[in-house]
């Protein structure tokens, strides 16, 4: 049986992959794979060297690109977090309607926790099921970080609007643009008059709540007014209602906000509960806007103004990508593949601020 080569050009006891027909021919990983797509952007005599590495080492192509580029049945390998978060679930499913559009299977890796361990655990259960290329919909600092230095010999794209970015050849990222999403939030606030403008944040682990953070926080610096954030801690409208509860004593008070930036819909219907409770009128007393445009944000009391995301296109995204890589495709020049703009709808949760 023929047998790889490790980094000294020693034989080892698997079956020669890509990296080892690139190193025995003194050519990229992406070079090999332009030779295997027959791209015509390669040159004669390295191709020459290419292929007669592939003969020499008895190498047979087939993984992911194989499988990818000549749409035959293939795996696609999703990792993303375990629980039921709305943006990542409808990320997944949207990404799993791309695959199965394009005649591939999906096989879910859930993190259980949002650390590295985590990550390295998940990713590998992936790779050991040897699926033909990964889509990462765990928007987290720690599991870019551990993706990107994996160094994985498959395809595998990041749905994250990560600022430290590091796009490679065979890593890509695409994602909805958080920073507009939140500015567009605040503006829309700003533009009924309101100036005390808060933002419920989310989990400070994520890409996302960090991005909306810093957006809003820009936007209201930019007018030089003051930034006040009510950390909730996590997603769900549990820490939404936690938090609306000291809020609403604050606005109660005549020290609270006018109006609140939440950091997705889950909180904003914690908020809404807890100034209920408070007899605080939304939108006359305080207005909120949420992120991600719940299936039944519309049918909330009151319906909710919401930054609503392309989940299909981003899933969408994710596939081209991914199918970019495996045809040796080169990568777009900015950080990401693919950057989508949010929508904001306007319901009846925002209003101009109270008199007085």
């Amino acid at each position: 049986m023929s047998t790889g080569v490790n980094a000294s050009g020693q034989s080892t006891n698997r079956p020669p992959s890509m990296s080892d027909v690139a190193t025995l021919a003194g050519v990229s990983h992406q070079t090999v794979s332009r030779v295997l797509n027959d791209h015509p952007n390669v040159r004669p005599g390295t191709k020459e060297r290419v292929l007669a590495a592939i003969e020499e080492l008895g190498y047979r192509r087939n993984r992911a690109a194989r499988a990818l580029v000549t749409s035959q049945s293939s795996t696609i390998g999703i990792l993303t977090v375990g629980n039921a978060n709305f943006g990542p679930a409808s990320t997944v499913l949207a990404v799993e309607s791309a695959a199965r559009a394009q005649g591939y299977f999906v096989s879910v890796s859930s993190l259980e926790a949002f650390d590295a361990v985590a990550a390295r655990t998940a990713l590998g259960h992936l790779v050991d099921q040897g699926i033909d290329g990964i889509v990462v919909v765990a928007p987290l600092v720690e599991v870019a970080r551990v993706v990107e230095e994996a160094g994985l010999q498959v395809p595998a794209v990041i749905v994250a609007a990560n600022p430290d970015a590091a796009a490679t050849d065979t890593l890509r990222y695409v994602c909805t643009d958080q920073r507009r999403a939140a500015r567009d939030a605040t503006e829309h606030l700003l533009g009924l008059g309101h100036r005390r403008i808060a933002h419920v944040s989310g989990e400070m682990a994520w890409i996302d709540a960090l991005e909306r953070n810093a957006a809003w926080r820009a936007a209201m610096e930019e007018r030089g007014l003051e930034a006040t954030e009510y950390a909730a801690g996590g997603w769900a409208a549990a820490n939404g209602y936690r938090m609306g509860r000291r809020i609403a004593d604050e606005i109660v008070a005549g020290d609270g906000p006018t109006a609140i930036f939440a950091a997705n819909d889950y909180i904003a219907i914690g908020l809404l509960r807890a100034f209920w409770e408070r007899d605080l009128r939304v939108p006359e007393d305080v207005s909120v806007v949420g992120v991600d445009d719940l299936q039944d944000s519309a049918y909330f009391i009151p319906g909710l103004t919401t930054i609503r995301q392309p989940f299909t296109a981003m899933g969408q995204a994710a596939m081209r990508a991914l199918l970019g890589i495996a045809a040796g495709q080169p990568r777009s020049e900015g950080r990401f593949d693919a950057v989508l703009e949010p929508e904001l709808i306007v319901r009846d949760s925002t209003a101009p601020p109270p008199a007085g």
